[in-house]
């Protein structure tokens, strides 16, 4: 397939040269509900500033029209950095620069600061999806950058790219599998009992401290909700003596473009706020996403981040509640490990070399503790 004669390749650098319809259209076309790639939430992380030039991810999407149709896509960034993306090469970035190689900037095909699987490569068909693939080997040749990564894609396409030449990493995340419980108890039930007195312990320790929680919905979030989940977010990052990748615009953007993806949890004592955190859910999944407390209750960060959302899962009938990236904490309350995908390509071969048996010795050990995981099921 000649691909510059079947399709119109482009590369855009806003969605809106896109427009939302059309965007919205592929997803469509290829069934994908995922909201962190939905044209709102991508546009709203470019217009407020967050992820842009200015901060090290200058987009440089993929685009391929078939006359007026938008026939696949894929987000893509030039990175002067690595900070934002959960699947950790500053170990490459600083081999390169002991041997007086530029390892940046980079290719990076990933949804900013979002840890979450799903498409990169979108398209309407396997024959789009081959040429977008296509098109990406073009532009990284072209680029004459260091390397291309595809961060979290669904196996599938991590296979597919494999296929194109580049290589695999694996990863584990935890998720909640909703078995149709119809409350809280009848999932705790099912956990060994130190596990299922442990939940019951903590959710304790929150109630004797006079705390409430209350879950608000999209349209009902109001404008000082967002300010003080923000100034929890900002508080999180300031414990960790770093800088919050997103500003108070890009919440308020989402809040306004997505609200039925959305849900606060706000914990309150004393009729103020003193914590909240954020998840995005569509009817199938819900995401944890971000939290931060402006004052320390023992086992908040649980109910607000974890147990709350469980119980709108099970209210919801929401199958699966993924948990983000990292914390084997997690499994104590009823998660269990899922290998998740990255690609890789390097266009120096010797780096190429050294990082191919390394991704295989990391494979062997990823394989083995995931094995290591499951047998410490917390489940009956």
């Amino acid at each position: 397939m000649a691909l510059m004669t079947t399709y119109r390749p482009a590369i855009l650098s806003s969605l809106t040269e896109a427009g939302e319809a059309a965007w919205s259209a592929l997803l469509a076309a290829q069934g994908e509900a995922n909201p962190f790639l939905s044209y709102a939430f991508l546009h709203a992380l470019h217009a407020s500033g967050s992820a842009c030039a200015e901060t090290g991810w200058q987009p440089q999407y993929l685009a391929l029209w078939d006359g007026s149709v938008l026939a696949a896509a894929m987000p893509l960034y030039a990175k002067s950095h690595s900070y934002g993306e959960y699947v950790f090469d500053w170990a490459w970035a600083e081999a390169y620069h002991r041997n007086g190689i530029e390892y940046y900037p980079k290719l990076l095909s990933a949804i900013p600061f979002t840890p979450v699987t799903g498409s990169r490569l979108l398209a309407r068909d396997d024959e789009a999806r081959a040429a977008l693939v296509a098109f990406l080997l073009e532009q990284q040749q072209a680029s004459r950058m260091s390397s291309t990564h595809v961060l979290y894609p669904a196996q599938p396409q991590a296979l597919l790219l494999k296929e194109a030449g580049f290589m695999l990493r694996s990863g584990v995340q935890f998720h909640w599998i909703n078995q149709g419980y119809h409350t809280f108890d009848d999932f705790t039930a099912t956990l060994e009992h130190k596990k299922r007195k442990n939940i019951r312990a903590e959710r304790r320790k929150v109630r004797e401290a006079g705390v409430t929680l209350r879950r608000v919905r999209g349209f009902d979030i109001t404008d000082a909700d967002w300010r003080f989940f923000h100034r929890c977010y900002e508080t999180t990052y300031a414990e960790h003596r770093s800088s919050p990748y997103l500003n108070l615009a890009f919440f308020r953007d989402i809040g306004a473009a997505m609200p039925d993806n959305i849900m606060l949890t706000i914990a309150e004592r004393g009729g103020r706020p003193i914590a909240s955190s954020l998840v995005l859910h569509t009817k199938d999944t819900l995401y944890g996403r971000y939290w931060g407390a402006v004052e320390h209750v023992p086992c908040l960060h649980f109910e607000a981040a974890y147990y709350q959302p469980l119980e709108f899962c099970i209210e919801q009938g929401i199958k699966t509640f993924e948990g983000g990236a990292q914390g084997e904490h997690k499994m104590a309350r009823g998660f269990l490990p899922q290998q998740t995908w990255s690609a890789h390509w390097l266009a120096h071969p010797s780096f190429a070399d050294a990082v191919e048996r390394f991704l295989e010795r990391e494979g062997a050990g990823i394989a083995n503790y995931i094995d290591e995981l499951n047998e410490r099921n917390p489940f009956k």
